[in-house]
């Protein structure tokens, strides 16, 4: 039984696809049933059940998929644990993060590359609930993300600074004067909102009562029009204030809430091996310009598992 036949196995387990699993593994399909039938030979019971239509996993292919899962996992700490002997020369760093924290990054990214140019970096956006998962998969690194509203008992937050909920709005707006907006004065505004499952939107659906009590105008999955649509016209939108940090055009309104005091956060999987590159990029994160100027201005939590 080879590392490479459990991997293969674990890939069209999850994809129950032999074509889309040879596709991800970048091989022909006809190597990887190859390599399936050697493993499910080598067992003495067949691993999935295939007709012209479907792929299903056996009973014994159930059994195995746990158990070929953790052995990929310790192969991969131990290469990881070998890579980091290795003095940061050489490796790969997949960092998940929400929009919100596409502006913080840049500065640390920058400085990252140019001190380990030998590890490459992959930085996935994507919503917080679809990045935790990869997280809890083993898929990335850590995840940026503010803190999320239900468990995820596998995974640990520690407090990067924390953040306001705000209206974002264009520097014409009329909001755009003032310090901060309430809920009620948003119900006079159209409203251009993320959409349902997004982390903004989350927090916001936490804070009021009734949305229908907003004109909401429209809803969107995609922050960057969500942004131009509040630059060109007077609808507001609501996100966090680290979203428009590099905004010309755009202001952030803080919601007058307590509510709203968003924390921003670093998740890791509690059960895996960090890698010394991520330790090394979440400290040079910690030492960012752009994360200091809001921990001198809202304060740093302490680190917390999440609830």
């Amino acid at each position: 039984m080879e590392l490479r036949q459990l991997r293969y196995f674990t890939y069209t387990a999850q994809l129950l696809s032999f074509s889309e699993a040879a596709r991800q593994l970048n091989i022909t399909q006809s190597t990887l049933s190859q390599q399936i039938k050697q493993l499910e030979t080598e067992l003495g019971v067949p691993l999935f059940q295939r007709n012209s239509h479907t792929v299903v996993l056996t009973e014994a292919g159930r059994e195995l998929l746990p158990h070929a899962t953790a052995t990929l996992h310790c192969a991969d700490t131990c290469t990881n644990r070998l890579n980091d002997l290795k003095k940061l020369q050489t490796g790969t760093l997949t960092i998940g993060a929400t929009f919100s924290f596409s502006p913080i990054l840049t500065e640390t990214v920058l400085t990252f590359m140019k001190q380990y140019p030998g590890i490459r970096l992959n930085v996935i956006y994507e919503s917080m609930e679809d990045l935790l998962v990869l997280l809890e998969h083993h898929e990335v690194d850590f995840v940026l993300s503010f803190k999320p509203l239900r468990t995820h008992p596998a995974l640990t937050s520690h407090s990067l600074f924390y953040n306001h909920l705000a209206a974002v709005v264009a520097r014409t707006h009329p909001l755009a004067r003032q310090k901060s907006v309430t809920l009620e004065q948003l119900t006079r505004y159209d409203l251009a909102l993320p959409a349902r499952g997004l982390q903004a939107r989350n927090a916001f659906d936490a804070l009021i009562h009734d949305i229908r009590n907003y004109h909401v105008r429209i809803e969107l999955n995609e922050v960057h029009i969500l942004l131009q649509l509040a630059a060109d016209s007077h609808l507001v939108t609501i996100l966090s204030e680290t979203s428009v940090q590099d905004e010309r055009l755009l202001c952030a309104v803080p919601i007058d809430s307590p509510a709203a005091l968003m924390e921003g956060c670093v998740h890791l999987h509690s059960e895996a091996y960090h890698k010394a590159s991520a330790r090394e990029f979440i400290r040079l994160l910690r030492e960012s310009n752009a994360v200091r100027e809001r921990v001198e201005h809202f304060g740093l939590g302490n680190e917390t598992k999440q609830p």
